[in-house]
């Protein structure tokens, strides 16, 4: 039976993360971080690639599933004929080495269960040795190995370990799978049951400190925590999803591993943990920032690996379908060695923000900020790859020039604000000169709109960005007429592309599906212009096609009715976040960005 993306449920440790379908099998899991080779990848591929699951073996007739409260703690009903059961997943918090508790759990009556462990190292192409042990067993293959301790007899089966029982009314039946390095002895057991209530009470505790009190609390506490689970403790880096090569496109060829963390996410991410009460978690964020893109601002990279790795090299992994054949399947990420402009203005915003909030800066954090503005000087009237990454040729996009504006114009109000060193003059005549530039080369008259790059007509909803960072005021005629062009251009069924794809700038072949970032900014600008009723609309639009468990990826296709792209996205979740707070306090949320 074909999965849904959308079918999936996110289990995480803040060092890695899993994928639970709605079947109960565990089909997406990377040890010991978010890049690791996956253990199970039948995600991207077929069970042969490696899976757990865990569900009844007769006919199920109802599934139900949430989180338990504001939690990470997966709970999945299922009704068969003879009872009901459940299965309660998680990943533990704070483990000496990352491990998976599911634990069935007997509701109502009787109901047979089956257990199918089944791991395949190295994105599903090793093949482990499964040897039986006294409490279990053990899956090995070179560097990795999963020590499974299981509640119930075992049986080896085809390089698998399979489990048959009963769970009657009242039994909890807790499975503990540990990963470690294969030549490490293995930690102690833990309590599985102890173990769910220990990582529950964490995950609420957390939740508990969101200072949000307005409408939409739970999605966005949803979001916080999904956020949260994305975010690599050892280091506070986030990455931008969960997994690896979920098609843009069914059948598509645009399929990206996202499990790294992107600079351009930098000022989403601050600004949705400062006003959510999350200042430690912003300071660790800010302190990733800088560590990342510390040294000469020429070698600045648009992303690193989630402990801040510079060296993300792509490569296809021919053995994997693909999810629903939509092939290659690629790990490591070739943008990462482009030119894009943007970033610079991002790094500069968020760091400026952090100021404005009242994170008190570390010593170097300007000295950084200062080679990166050097640098800018001398590269801002290049052209660049771009906010989306195009793998055609540079052009001179209007969201990077827009954001590389930002930078300079923060930077002055740097040396205004709080009294930091810097030619503050020459960054202002640079910024003046850059937004004269931007205006007469990146509008066009005859659409009344600012498009995709210089001197073109073609429409891009990167160019939203600019009433939120202050470029001009939301009620400029010329920020009207862009969302007017939007609206006309690039909206399909009330959801926004990011442009379009049969234009051939981006030098892939043409189809994607509608991008959520870009609909959240058209949300926050229709309150920014005071059309606060399609604000609200539009965002209760983007609420409704989150899955049952509060989830979103990165697109969505308005005419299958299904989410697209890698899962769940911490840029979807971070733009709900800020959204919410346009709409709820529209002065303050506006302020943090704009230009005085």
């Amino acid at each position: 039976m074909k999965k849904l993306i959308e079918d999936y449920a996110l289990i995480g440790d803040c060092r890695s993360a899993g994928l639970v379908g709605r079947d109960g099998s565990l089909d997406w899991l990377c040890f010991p971080r978010f890049d690791s080779p996956a253990c199970f990848a039948a995600l991207l591929g077929s069970p042969e690639n490696g899976r757990w699951s865990l569900a009844p073996s007769d006919a199920v007739q109802k599934v139900e599933r949430s989180y338990q409260g504001d939690t990470l703690v997966l709970e999945t009903r299922y009704t068969t004929d003879s009872g009901e059961a459940a299965v309660v997943d998680c990943m533990t918090i704070k483990g000496v080495q990352p491990e998976v508790v599911r634990m069935v759990v007997g509701l109502r009556g009787s109901v047979r269960m089956r257990s199918l462990f089944a791991p395949r190292f190295d994105y599903g192409g090793a093949l482990p040795w499964v040897r039986p042990e006294s409490d279990g067993v053990l899956a090995v293959s070179g560097p990795d190995s999963l020590h499974l301790r299981a509640p119930t007899p075992l049986e080896i089966v085809d390089w698998s370990a399979l489990a048959e029982f009963e769970v009657a009314e009242g039994e909890r039946l807790p499975f503990v799978m540990t990963w470690r390095p294969s030549y490490l002895h293995p930690a102690s057991a833990v309590d599985g049951v102890s173990a769910i209530e220990k990582t529950a009470r964490w995950w609420q505790d957390w939740a508990d400190k969101c200072t949000y009190k307005g409408e939409w609390r739970d999605a966005v506490v949803r979001s916080l925590l999904t956020l949260k689970a994305l975010t690599y403790a050892p280091s506070g880096g986030v990455a931008a999803a969960a997994t690896t090569s979920l098609p843009e496109w069914i059948g598509g060829e645009r399929n990206w591993d996202y499990r790294y963390c992107w600079l351009r996410d930098a000022t989403f991410t601050l600004s949705a943990l400062l006003r959510t009460g999350y200042v430690q978690e912003a300071r660790a964020w800010s302190d990733w920032l800088v560590r990342a893109v510390a040294g000469k601002g020429a070698d600045v990279r648009i992303m690193y690996g989630v402990a801040g790795e510079r060296r993300l090299p792509e490569l296809e992994l021919p053995w994997l379908s693909g999810y629903e054949g939509s092939s290659p399947v690629r790990i490591g990420n070739g943008a990462a060695g482009q030119l894009q402009l943007d970033v610079y203005g991002e790094v500069i915003d968020c760091l400026h923000l952090g100021r404005r909030r009242g994170i008190r800066p570390r010593d170097h954090e300007w000295e950084v900020e200062r080679e990166l503005i050097g640098h800018l000087e001398s590269v801002y009237r290049e052209p660049d790859q771009g906010v989306w990454e195009i793998r055609g040729g540079p052009r001179h996009f209007t969201h990077s020039k827009v954001m590389a504006w930002v930078a300079f114009d923060r930077a002055v109000k740097n040396v205004e604000r709080f009294g930091l060193p810097g030619d503050a003059e020459r960054w202002a005549r640079r910024r003046d000169d850059l937004h004269a530039e931007i205006c007469a080369r990146a509008f066009d008259p005859d659409q009344n709109a600012f498009v995709q790059s210089y001197e073109s007509r073609h429409l891009d909803a990167g160019v939203l960005v600019i009433p939120l960072v202050g470029f001009l005021p939301p009620t400029d005629p010329r920020v009207v007429g862009t969302v007017a062009a939007v609206e006309r251009g690039l909206m399909h069924d009330g959801f926004v592309c990011r442009y379009r794809t049969e234009t051939g700038v981006d030098g892939l072949p043409r189809g994607e599906g509608s991008f959520l970032l870009c609909t959240f900014w058209l949300a926050d600008n229709y309150a920014l212009m005071g059309r606060r009723e399609d604000a609200r609309r539009l965002f209760e639009k983007l609420l409704a096609i989150r899955n049952d468990v509060g989830l979103l990826s990165e697109e969505y296709d308005p005419a299958a009715g299904r989410l697209l792209g890698n899962f769940p996205q911490a840029f979807s979740h971070l733009s709900l976040v800020n959204t919410a707070h346009y709409l709820t306090r529209p002065e303050e949320s506006a302020d943090d960005r704009r230009s005085s």
